[in-house]
């Protein structure tokens, strides 16, 4: 299925600074009998952001009205743990569609890029300005440009670069996912197919 273009993203964020999030707490496994790509943001970080009586955690930043925006920033080593593409599902679904870290699990990096998610990598330096200037205003806004691979801290005026594969690249750009980037080259697999075996 398409996913919206990624290009430029100018957005708040919302700040979780713990490192080691792992893909259990991101989407706790008692939620991922669903099949559909639907739903699972509801309960994104559910044990974090609920008690038991499904009454909201005050002190848990998503239940927090002075933050939003489509940008999750996070601590060092996000998305480690089990393989569940069911963790970028839920962020997708609850809104997101860029995460900030310093470090990414590689497949949950995978995950996220296959379906619109764009996680990017920041040195720790650049991750602790981005804290710091959302903790000092919540207002401040950041701004993703793909095709140029930098995010920005506006207000500050600072930049950093970041790396993408070419191919998850263009693919985003567009609006792909690998289907529709298999449909969208069709043409050229036909011709590549009658030429090779005739």
């Amino acid at each position: 299925m398409a996913y919206d273009k990624f290009n430029i993203l100018k957005s708040k964020g919302i700040p979780l600074q713990i490192e080691n999030v792992d893909t259990d707490q991101i989407i706790p496994a008692r939620f991922l009998k669903a099949t559909e790509r639907v739903g699972f943001g509801d309960n994104l970080f559910r044990d974090w952001r609920y008690n038991q009586d499904n009454s909201p955690k005050k002190d848990f930043i998503l239940n927090n009205s002075l933050y939003s925006g489509k940008i999750l920033i996070g601590g060092r080593n996000f998305g480690s743990g089990s393989s569940r593409e069911h963790a970028a599902w839920a962020i997708y679904d609850y809104g997101f569609r860029c995460v900030v870290s310093s470090f990414f699990a590689d497949i949950f990096r995978n995950n996220c890029l296959n379906i619109g998610v764009l996680p990017v990598q920041v040195s720790e330096d650049f991750l602790s300005k981005i804290f710091k200037e959302i903790h000092n205003d919540y207002n401040s806004e950041l701004e993703v440009n793909l095709k140029k691979q930098k995010i920005s801290i506006i207000k500050l005026k600072e930049s950093e670069s970041f790396d993408i594969d070419p191919y998850k690249k263009d693919n985003m750009l567009n609006g792909y996912d690998d289907i529709d980037y298999l449909i969208n080259i069709k043409e050229q697999i036909r011709n590549f197919a009658d030429k090779t075996f005739l």
